[in-house]
């Protein structure tokens, strides 16, 4: 792909999409070739607005368009594995909305297919590309804050019930776990890795799906995390972490920072950014980069993370009773 743009497809046109394809334009060597969505119609109004030069009313037909070099997953969770699953078979690479899949057996089935392919394949946890949260990382390694004991974090909003909605859809992975507690589960993976215990407490809407969750996740050494997802309160959707010689605080919105605060040796230090674009631009980078080298996956956000991740999410719905 050495001199020429990379050229993405995106599939479906929803709000995410919308956000996405505003921030692809601010990545140098890429552009949005192609879109698909459920109607023709909607698809041509999407391209229309956004000068996309092809609009598609099936994803097949995108995953098969010749001038689609990256798929681009923005659909609702339940239908990520098909959709991922068509791209790859096609011989695209893929750029998925988390979480990549519902399930961990279709997560790790992505994966082998990417990898046997030599296909890129990426879940879009974007906050792991945020320079302040790349700061964090690289300060908790240096020792800065000392041996990291326990990470705090939450993110919710109330949201009125309906039952054919999105968030509280079973048919399209509904709940708060999938859809909002993957940040501070992800958040905590990355900075203590995969717990060898997981608690969870939580309620459940009338239609089985879970509406609130509380998650204590706890490891060998230790060290722990205080998690919580919440379709029916209101938190801070905050984070700290938490070590023997100081901490770091994120306040809202921890899961896309423009402001960190360390707190270490006495002293309180402010760190910060001001955003490119919408937030999703350092993700964007580092896929096509990993692309045009010919990697499969970027290291901030690698396939055993997404697989271990999936694991704990699954943990998580299995103990509140999530059919």
């Amino acid at each position: 792909m050495t001199g020429k743009k990379l050229r993405w497809g995106i599939v479906a046109t929803g709000g995410i999409a919308e956000v996405m394809v505003g921030d692809l334009g601010r990545v140098t060597d890429c552009e949005v070739a192609a879109v698909s969505s459920r109607t023709a119609a909607r698809a041509e109004e999407f391209a229309g607005r956004h000068g996309i030069p092809l609009a598609h009313g099936d994803y097949r037909l995108l995953v098969a368009d010749p001038d689609v070099d990256v798929v681009y997953v923005a659909t609702p969770h339940a239908q990520h594995h098909e959709v991922a699953r068509a791209a790859l078979l096609a011989g695209k690479h893929v750029l998925c909305e988390k979480p990549l899949t519902t399930t961990v057996a279709h997560t790790e089935e992505l994966v082998a297919l990417a990898r046997g392919r030599g296909l890129f394949l990426m879940e879009a946890m974007w906050t792991r590309f945020n320079p302040l949260i790349r700061l964090l990382r690289d300060l908790v390694a240096a020792g800065t804050i000392g041996t990291v004991h326990s990470v705090r974090a939450d993110f919710g909003f109330a949201h009125p019930y309906e039952p054919t909605h999105r968030l509280w859809n079973p048919a399209l992975g509904g709940g708060s776990v999938l859809d909002l507690g993957i940040y501070p589960v992800a958040f905590a993976h990355m900075l203590l890795g995969e717990p060898t215990s997981v608690r969870a407490h939580g309620r459940l809407a009338p239609n089985g799906v879970d509406a609130e969750a509380a998650m204590l996740l706890g490891h060998d050494d230790g060290s722990h995390a205080l998690l919580g997802s919440s379709l029916v309160s209101q938190p801070a959707i905050a984070a700290s972490v938490i070590g023997a010689k100081g901490r770091v605080e994120l306040p809202e919105l921890f899961f896309r920072p423009s402001v960190m605060t360390v707190i270490a040796d006495g002293e309180s230090k402010e760190h910060r950014i001001e955003l490119d674009g919408a937030g999703y631009t350092y993700q964007l980078r580092a896929a096509a980069e990993a692309i045009r080298a010919g990697a499969l996956e970027c290291p901030e956000m690698p396939h055993d993370d997404t697989i271990a991740i999936a694991r704990t999410l699954a943990a998580v719905r299995d103990q509140l009773g999530v059919a």
